[in-house]
């Protein structure tokens, strides 16, 4: 009896997730993964998406089947322990797309903290994911790890705190975060693989934002730099307050992460951030700080020409070397990795024992939802495949 009640409880699902069914039938090596998801803004949404896209894929390659039991946002969630179906995803993620908040969808509902919908759930085990870019949820990654589930970050926040709470999230080995400092470009993998093969990593530098990799390639073609900014907020390549990105402190966080991996007992007090606004303008509405922003041309340019004289170019340029980080504008050679990088793709220069005197150099997309959802799944896959 109990084994005719698992198998009809497998068809059941099976019916509900067509991907369980093979070409052979039921398939009962599938391996199922619940996944408990924070945030559905645009990587959130884009996660929905490739997960719906990927059913064949992680099913027929891996053996998987990423079972959303929640989505979550601000408002609130929709939690459904036995599974969220590809229709009800779609409906979730075009909702949000819409600007609906969670709690107003037909199934959403309030939730007292974020905390509170581990306990929902009601699962032995399941992955967590965070793509918000809130502190609110580092208790619901706490309350995750201490029950043995995994733990995927988009979110640099809970890794850039308190060192302590550094150490209490990675210890347990059931966390991933490769989508917090290069998206999709795997620079986070490519820092453990160094670390676990024995190399001496002896200095870190890269270009860690799209956005502002952007406006330098902007200055350097002659856009004043007020115009690149205008420009790159009207294309939706900034945040919607440009000094979030032009403020270096998204840079400074990715730059401690890494510190951080190679074991440097640093907070981001102690990474030296150049912001490219003064203090005068911090405070005043985004389309007044756009305006003013044209004070500033005259001295990036000024920068720029000097650079240019030199053979060099202006990048915003994150340095981790001697134990210590740095963020801040830079001219570099026209003819390095840094100088020849165009548009908004990151890159990074490892400068090793082994990858000595020419650095492993790694460039990928660095902007754009997409991308950065990828590297979220790719981090999933590969977390769950660990977890078996």
């Amino acid at each position: 009896m109990a084994l005719l009640k698992g198998e009809l409880g497998r068809l059941e699902k099976a019916l509900q997730f067509p991907f369980f069914m093979t070409e052979r039938g039921l398939d009962t090596t599938m391996r199922d993964v619940p996944l408990i998801i924070f945030g559905v803004g645009g990587v959130g949404r884009a996660l929905l998406r490739q997960i719906i896209a990927s059913r064949r894929l992680h099913a027929d390659r891996f053996g998987l089947f990423l079972r959303v039991v929640a989505v979550v946002d601000s408002s609130g969630a929709v939690v459904a322990p036995s599974g969220l179906g590809d229709k009800e995803l779609s409906e979730i993620e075009q909702a949000k797309a819409g600007g609906l908040p969670l709690v107003r969808t037909p199934t959403g509902r309030e939730i007292p903290d974020a905390r509170s919908v581990v306990d929902m759930v009601g699962v032995e085990e399941a992955i967590v994911v965070d793509c918000t870019a809130s502190e609110a949820i580092i208790p619901a990654l706490e309350v995750a790890l201490e029950r043995g589930y995994g733990v995927v970050l988009a979110n640099k926040k809970p890794l850039t705190g308190s060192l302590d709470l550094f150490r209490r999230l990675t210890a347990s080995g059931r966390i991933r975060h490769e989508a917090t400092v290069g998206a999709g470009t795997p620079i986070v993998a490519t820092m453990a693989m160094l670390i676990r093969s024995g190399d001496e990593i002896r200095r870190v530098v890269g270009s860690f934002s799209g956005t502002l990799g952007y406006l330098m390639t902007e200055v350097q073609s002659g856009r004043p730099f007020s115009e690149a900014v205008s420009r790159a907020h009207r294309m939706g390549y900034t945040e919607p307050d440009p000094r979030d990105d032009l403020g270096g402190i998204d840079v400074a966080r990715k730059a401690l992460i890494l510190a951080r991996m190679l074991g440097w007992e640093l907070d981001l007090s102690d990474v030296a951030v150049e912001s490219l606004y003064p203090v005068s303008l911090a405070n005043t509405p985004v389309s007044e700080f756009l305006t003013n922003l044209s004070s500033l041309d005259r001295e990036i340019a000024s920068r720029a020409a000097a650079a240019e004289k030199e053979g060099k170019v202006l990048r915003y340029v994150a340095e981790i070397a001697e134990g210590r980080c740095e963020v801040g504008l830079r001219a570099v050679p026209a003819e390095s990795p840094l100088g020849r990088l165009r548009g908004s793709d990151n890159l990074a220069e490892f400068h090793t024992r082994w990858y000595n005197p020419h650095p492993l150099v790694l460039q990928g997309r660095g902007a754009g939802v997409n991308a950065t959802a990828a590297g979220v799944l790719a981090d999933i896959v590969e977390l769950a495949l660990s977890m078996v």
